[in-house]
């Protein structure tokens, strides 16, 4: 009786511990923060720094001028996204649309959900289950996933990539903030999203004409030979969406464990990317720092194409893997060279003028039925294993169409740092 008495006396005390006995004392019972640096990617310090050429405009396209920046503090991918990561992406979609077409037939695959007033709302999907991929009942409710057997090869049951569609929703909060649409629905800043999100493995024949590159298209993509290499033949909307399933599928974990969420995955803007290649060097015109292409044993320092006809001499033929060369002051691999990468902004040859010098960003959502088709313009950097070195200076710009998927353009992501930056006041992190 004694016990029982003391047991309760405690929850009565640090129960009322719980109360703010009519004190100011903030919101109780917050959620634990989510401070682990995401694998595989590297921090990038808060600065500023001097964006624009470093050299001449040897290709007089004046469209950058030098101008004074300041970035915020962000983690980037130390490589590119390499094949076997973006796969992980396509088997999550085409597993999901697996669970739902099985989910019509067998509700295990579905976990049902009760709102307060005891309706249904929409079946979530039950990861926690394996999917019978060869079971009799099951095959025959998947046929629609696979190629119809008047289009195989060799009598090969294979997935129709031309199924596998990831849809999806974005905020439209620039559109949110204009003072002239605050009575707008709260609906209509939401866009959906459906894109086809297997690459382009074609990209390798159709990039080049009169050039050999069928067993490029052939295994690339799925070999695993080539897991650790860029993935190619994805364009900036499937690189977009990838970033918002990367930040679903973190956040969905986060929350399962009564963790707050973390911040979005998402395309480096122009400014950051720069900043980046840069490494905290300044006026440099390549990642490793020097005017040269060489270090000082005679041996290339980026996968391009360094002679005219000549593309073996780095010791890359196209893409190599992730990482073969050394990395920049910050660890990041491959900033030149390899794969142009994909960044956030929409291209304008006057953006530099214009720009805001605080986390410069022209991020530029195209409407098909309202905008010219320069809207869609995506800018590119870093140049790849078909460039000339001047395409690898960390000031030059290129663009692409979103649509457009080429052999040459992959993609990382960045992850904005929450709080002041890493180590200081107010840090997160220490």
């Amino acid at each position: 009786m004694k016990n029982l008495f003391l047991f309760v006396l405690i929850i009565i005390v640090f129960a009322g511990c719980e109360r703010s006995h009519g004190h100011l004392t903030g919101v109780l019972d917050r959620p634990s923060v989510y401070e682990e640096k995401p694998p595989g990617m590297v921090y990038i310090p808060q600065g500023s720094f001097m964006m624009g050429p470093s050299d001449e405009d040897m290709a007089e396209t004046h469209d950058a001028t030098q101008k004074r920046v300041s970035v915020s503090s962000f983690y980037m991918d130390e490589t590119a996204i390499t094949n076997n990561q973006y796969r992980q992406f396509v088997h999550w979609v085409r597993d999901s649309l697996a669970r739902e077409l099985l989910g019509e037939i067998d509700e295990e695959y579905l976990i049902l959900m009760d709102d307060y007033g005891g309706d249904l709302q929409p079946p979530l999907l039950n990861w926690d289950i394996d999917i019978r991929w060869d079971g009799e009942v099951e095959r025959e409710q998947l046929s629609e996933l696979y190629i119809p057997e008047h289009e195989r090869f060799f009598r090969r049951r294979e997935i129709d990539t031309r199924q596998l569609i990831y849809r999806y929703h974005i905020i439209d909060l620039n559109r949110a903030a204009r003072g002239d649409e605050r009575d707008t629905p709260r609906s209509d800043f939401v866009r959906e999203w459906e894109t086809h999100i297997y690459p382009d493995t074609l990209a390798w024949i159709h990039d080049f004409s009169y050039s050999y590159n069928e067993p490029m298209t052939k295994m690339y993509f799925w070999h695993p030979t080539y897991d650790n290499y860029p993935v190619v033949g994805v364009n900036w909307l499937q690189a977009r969406a990838f970033t918002v399933w990367r930040t679903q599928y973190l956040n969905s974990y986060l929350r399962s464990q009564g963790h707050a969420t973390a911040m979005d995955f998402r395309l480096p803007t122009e400014a950051e990317w720069e900043y980046a290649a840069r490494g905290g060097r300044e006026l440099n015109p390549y990642p490793w720092g020097g005017p040269y292409t060489r270090n000082q044993d005679g041996c290339f320092l980026a996968n391009f194409k360094p002679m005219r006809g000549d593309y073996a001499s780095d010791g890359g033929f196209q893409t190599v893997g992730v990482g073969s060369y050394p990395p920049n002051d910050y660890g990041l691999y491959d900033m030149a060279g390899n794969v142009s990468e994909w960044t956030r902004n929409a291209y304008d040859e006057s953006f530099y003028i214009y720009g805001h010098d605080m986390n410069m960003d022209y991020h530029y959502e195209y409407d098909p039925e309202e905008d010219p088709v320069t809207m869609s313009r995506k800018v590119i950097r870093g140049g790849s294993w078909k460039d000339v070195a001047h395409f690898l200076q960390v000031s030059t710009r290129d663009y692409e169409y979103q649509d457009t998927a080429k052999s040459y353009i992959g993609f990382r992501t960045v992850q904005d740092y929450m709080g002041t930056e890493r180590g200081g006041i107010n840090s997160n992190i220490y």
